[in-house]
């Protein structure tokens, strides 16, 4: 059977994560428009019959100013080296910047097909898609270019029927069922962040992590107590809100599409923890395993 690694690169905020919800049909990665909302290396895992993919999303590589910046360019980096194939993802109604060169720069030492995706096309003409792909052309030597919209699923299909063409005949490395690598637990611990992040717009900064304290199926449904920790007093009022009117709505929001991914009824209940990471470095690295979050 074909199977193998591709790699999902690219600048922050430029729809990796869209993409890779919109081939594996599940979210498995949240979506956010503030730059760098993925942390982590997720693998999403497309199945056919005769064919496994597993995606490697990751965060957006960026010129870092701070240890959790050169944390995620490090994440990034890894999973360039250890894939089959390289999807370089561009977002098409940006102006070519310098963060799309030192990316490029990076990729001259690939010695793997890589695929250029150029995302959000609905926001082209056809004449400023085609320059698009030209000016692209010039800067790099791309096995393939696929223009897609992942948001709206335009071409997202034509995306799969090129990888295979570049995987190699290998081992079926997850079950034919599985989407991701993740456990249910970490899933859950995203979709609440991914709703924070959703509603609390830039108030909040990217320091917030979200785990789950507690999960239990109780008559085919799932009770959940999830934590959002913050390391300032200030962050957890702006999170709870005024009378607990804010957290509320990251709850409603975040149980909707929790009962999406369980296919079950969920009784969510959310928490704010302060640790503060001056006094608490060690529970950090423990529970989050990098140590600064700014």
């Amino acid at each position: 059977m074909k199977s193998g690694f591709v790699s999902l690169i690219g600048r922050p905020n430029v729809g990796k994560s869209t993409l890779l919800n919109s081939i594996v049909g599940k979210k498995v990665a949240i979506t956010s428009d503030k730059p760098q909302t993925t942390r982590n290396t997720i693998q999403g895992i497309y199945n056919e019959k005769d064919t496994q993919i597993v995606f490697v999303d990751t965060p957006g590589i960026h010129k870092p100013n701070h240890k959790l910046g050169k944390y995620l360019n490090k994440q990034a980096y890894y999973s360039i080296d250890d894939v089959d194939v390289v999807m370089m993802l561009i977002d098409a109604s940006m102006p070519l910047g310098p963060g799309d060169k030192f990316i490029i720069e990076r990729l001259d030492k690939v010695e793997k097909p890589v695929i250029l995706i150029i995302n959000k096309i609905d926001k082209l003409t056809k004449d400023e898609l085609l320059q698009k792909i030209a000016e692209y052309k010039d800067l790099y030597d791309f096995k393939e270019i696929i223009p897609v919209s992942a948001l709206k699923k335009d071409n997202v299909d034509e995306v799969v029927k090129v990888l295979k063409e570049y995987l190699p005949d290998s081992v079926q490395y997850y079950g034919e069922n599985d989407i991701t690598n993740k456990s249910t637990e970490f899933l859950i611990g995203e979709i609440i962040r991914e709703k924070v992040f959703e509603l609390t717009e830039e108030e909040v900064p990217h320091s917030l992590t979200c785990y789950v304290e507690h999960v239990e199926k109780k008559k085919g449904n799932y009770v959940i107590n999830g934590v959002i920790v913050v390391d300032r007093d200030s962050l957890k009022k702006i999170i709870i809100g005024k009378q607990g009117t804010k957290i509320k709505e990251i709850g409603i929001k975040a149980r909707k599409d929790l009962e999406e991914l369980l296919q079950k009824k969920v009784y969510l209940e959310l928490y704010v923890k302060v640790i503060k990471k001056w006094r608490d470095k060690e529970k950090y690295l423990q529970e989050f395993g990098f140590n600064e979050f700014e």
